[in-house]
């Protein structure tokens, strides 16, 4: 693997060579990496100069199983050659709030931040209990979310609304979920269909 770039808490795997007035960041644990991942990160680039695949070291609502932590950064890589923009770090935190804090740390342009997830996850952030009233319209001070439509449409709280923009696809994703490609592989049924060319050999060691 090529030399990483470390960066005060965060390590660059990959980086684009764009400065950024918008930066579109996309965490997850991408257990595997999946063609939906791959198309939210494909249409954010319509609305940020560049997107960073990030995976946190810990993650505040899951463990690490399935790949290791070195197997989904060098998926990753494959799938983040399909565009120059496309970036690949991990973080110490997992928070949002934490995540933005440190690349703040490393873009010297402050870029607007603008975070991808689909819908599932924005109401997995939204009801979040941060420890305090009032959390989440502050934390949206510091970043906004573009989200994708996953088994349903998102309506945000009319608090935060004017900072959650939806992220429209050209393909209806449905069903196509890291989850769904480790079930099958367990079950032995078809599963190439739902991840990248580039990674499907790797996911075939890695979770056969």
């Amino acid at each position: 693997m090529a030399s990483s770039i470390n960066l005060a808490m965060m390590t660059f795997f990959v980086r684009a060579g764009v400065h950024p007035r918008r930066l579109g960041v996309f965490p997850g644990s991408y257990n595997p990496p999946t063609r939906a991942h791959l198309a939210l990160a494909k249409a954010a680039l319509l609305e940020t100069d560049e997107v960073v695949f990030v995976i946190p070291r810990t993650f505040p609502h899951k463990s690490f199983e399935g790949a290791s932590f070195e197997q989904r950064i060098s998926m990753l890589r494959r799938v983040a050659a399909a565009n120059p923009r496309f970036s690949v770090a991990s973080t110490e935190g997992g928070l949002f709030l934490e995540i933005a804090c440190e690349l703040r740390a490393e873009y010297d342009s402050c870029p607007a931040l603008r975070f991808l997830c689909g819908r599932d996850a924005a109401e997995r952030i939204v009801s979040w209990d941060y420890g305090q009233a009032g959390a989440v319209p502050h934390m949206l001070d510091q970043f906004e979310l573009l989200v994708a439509a996953r088994e349903g449409a998102y309506n945000p709280p009319p608090e935060i609304a004017g900072r959650v923009h939806v992220l429209p696809l050209e393909e209806d994703y449905r069903g196509v979920s890291a989850t769904e490609v480790r079930a099958r592989i367990k079950q032995g049924l078809a599963w190439e269909h739902l991840v990248p060319d580039a990674i499907a050999a790797e996911v075939r060691e890695f979770y056969s």
